[in-house]
């Protein structure tokens, strides 16, 4: 697998090798040496799946304390993921790029501690799968409005199309939760 840098310092795109044939395919998704080549050292304690349809948007969540590192991929159909850098002193602070994650190209993305992350669901149905390096738990998990004009992300939607959860339809602005955001680049 090839694991490529991105314009925020730290997060990785992991490019796998699909080995396809008249039977299907099959992909190593993961391999801890390959990922430690490339200076992530991080211990994944938890396995998370979710399902959601065409227009859906999560996020753009983040977990406080010791933070949360993940490493994401689109296991059915195709989703625009989103990282935000919340790392105090960062020279890419408040920036965020997006990856087309799709069950064809089986790319990934390590998001390290110090980014929210979200995505966006373009296709009817769409699997997310991913690891984190912390269990979940809701007194830690914190969020960013979608659609902070600060932030300004570019969903590959129309506004009208898209599904949002009350919690993330109400999430603060960056500037809100700047001053308590425990991230130091």
């Amino acid at each position: 697998m090839q694991v490529l840098d991105t314009s925020l310092p730290g997060a990785k795109l992991v490019q796998p090798r699909v080995f396809p044939d008249d039977r299907g395919f099959f992909c190593e998704t993961f391999r801890e040496s390959v990922l430690a080549e490339h200076g992530i050292h991080d211990r994944w304690v938890q396995d998370n799946h979710s399902r959601s349809s065409r227009g859906v948007v999560r996020g753009l969540h983040f977990q406080i304390g010791e933070g949360c590192a993940k490493l994401v991929r689109c296991g059915r159909g195709r989703i625009w993921d989103v990282i935000v850098d919340l790392r105090k002193g960062s020279p890419t602070y408040g920036k965020w790029e997006g990856f087309d994650l799709t069950d064809e190209n089986m790319h990934a993305l390590y998001v390290p501690v110090g980014f929210a992350h979200g995505f966006a669901v373009i296709s009817d149905v769409a699997d997310v799968l991913y690891k984190q390096t912390r269990y979940y738990s809701g007194e830690v998990e914190r969020g960013i409005a979608y659609d902070d004009p600060q932030v300004a992300v570019a969903w590959p939607l129309p506004a009208e199309a898209i599904q949002v959860s009350e919690r993330d339809a109400t999430g603060p602005t960056l500037a809100e939760v700047t001053e308590t955001l425990p991230f130091v680049y």
